[in-house]
């Protein structure tokens, strides 16, 4: 019996030891990534596939029901001329974003760029011949603007996939599992090893299924091909072992308006949360409901007060065109970027919870309050403010404002200060 219980003990040891191996530990250019990903704050998402073609959103495909071989006809007529890579990177530019994180291959298993492990993709299956993927890196790299690739781990087409198959055991009952697994490993070295720059993976869709997604291993594999990429999954749950950065659809952190977040608590990674220009993803030609220049700003304050990047979803023409209604309104919030992005960018939030006022933003000595409701009283209150603090601006001038600071947190007067149309900036410095 004590022999029986030595071995089950050294068992029990080596499965422990064995799973603090496998624990993933971030390396410095993985934790250098995470901050320099936190200081950009403002992305541009793209969501740009044959879908578009159809004008209906990038669930065209799932919503009307289209069988798979005759949705792939869309491929055979698939050219957007109109696609420039410089055109995308001075879009984000001029709304002063940083980074851009775009669909290589969404749901409906396309894939935008030039994969030799499946013939469905826009160099091979369309009349383009190019691959939009390595012209957007090359320019993403040459401008200073990251690039992200979104992978979609659901797939409506694929045999091996088997979509809509039962789970039995924790596989599909049908199709082969270890070869999709195998695909998706092949497509993610492409994407890693083959494009200049590549900074993170966004995946999506594995909430399709309950299966074993090998995260272990796809993760893995990620980081072996290069440590310092960030990987995120929008899984609507707490983050996973091996990830990166923590996303949240549709909402910001901490709320769940949309039903997606209601299990994902937020954990100690970089955060960030997604939103559309209108309300839709892909290309929409009947979605008129266009956010305003005070919609986005306020959503991209409230993410960065709350610690959170803000990624600002297009879904560009079949041509691979901008829509104007998206490069107009993007061309007034980058013109008041220019003149308030040091409150954002680099900045860091949730020291002080969200107020009715607004949020607070900080960076080293100067904290940055941003008032998106001017309230009724002749005041602000922000609380729990330790340091001791020394002066108080308008962001945008130099006019003292009174000040009291107390134990319980620091009131400013709002008497006589003109209110900016979008955000009024207060900037206080301390010790």
């Amino acid at each position: 019996m004590i022999k029986k219980l030595l071995v089950i003990g050294m068992l029990l040891c080596t499965i422990k030891a064995n799973a603090q191996t496998a624990a993933y530990t971030p390396t410095a250019d993985n934790l250098a990534a995470r901050q320099n990903f936190e200081d950009l704050k403002f992305g541009l998402f793209i969501h740009w596939g044959i879908y578009s073609e159809l004008g209906a959103g990038e669930w065209v495909m799932n919503e009307k029901n289209i069988p798979y071989n005759s949705y792939k006809r869309l491929a055979d007529f698939f050219n957007p001329q109109g696609f420039s890579a410089h055109d995308w990177v001075q879009f984000a530019k001029k709304a002063g974003m940083k980074y851009i994180t775009v669909t290589a291959r969404h749901h409906d298993g396309f894939s935008m760029f030039g994969t030799k492990v499946s013939p469905y993709n826009i160099v091979d299956a369309t009349p383009y011949h190019k691959d939009p993927m390595m012209e957007l890196a090359q320019e993403c790299e040459k401008e200073g603007i990251e690039l992200h690739f979104y992978y979609s781990l659901l797939d409506w087409g694929r045999a091996d996939y088997a979509y809509g198959s039962p789970i039995v055991n924790g596989l599909p009952a049908k199709g082969d599992w270890d070869s999709y697994i195998g695909f998706m490993k092949a497509q993610l070295t492409e994407l890693i090893t083959k494009y200049p720059g590549v900074k993170g993976i966004w995946f999506d869709g594995g909430w399709e299924r309950d299966v074993n997604w090998h995260y272990d291993e796809i993760y893995g594999l990620i980081h072996k091909l290069n440590p310092a990429i960030l990987v995120g999954n929008n899984h609507h749950l707490a983050p996973k072992e091996g990830e990166d950065f923590q996303m949240f659809e549709k909402d910001l952190p901490g709320n769940n308006t949309t039903g997606f977040s209601g299990k994902s608590e937020i954990g100690k990674l970089p955060l960030e949360t997604c939103e559309t220009i209108n309300n839709s993803w892909g290309f929409n030609i009947t979605d008129r409901s266009f956010k305003s220049v005070s919609q986005i700003i306020h959503y991209l304050v409230n993410a960065a007060g709350r610690n959170a990047n803000f990624l600002l979803n297009i879904g560009p023409m079949p041509n691979g065109k901008i829509q104007p209604e998206f490069t107009d309104t993007m061309a007034v919030v980058g013109t008041w970027m220019q003149k308030n992005g040091a409150s954002i960018y680099g900045t860091r939030g949730n020291a002080i919870a969200p107020q009715s006022w607004g949020v607070v933003t900080y960076k080293n000595k100067t904290m940055y309050a941003h008032i998106t409701a001017m309230p009724q009283l002749p005041y602000i209150f922000i609380p729990k403010v330790k340091a001791k603090v020394l002066k108080v601006t308008l962001f945008t001038g130099s006019e003292n404002l009174k000040f009291k600071q107390q134990p319980e947190g620091v009131f400013v007067y709002t008497n006589g200060i003109k209110a900016d149309a979008y955000d009024t900036i207060i900037q206080l410095t301390t010790n």
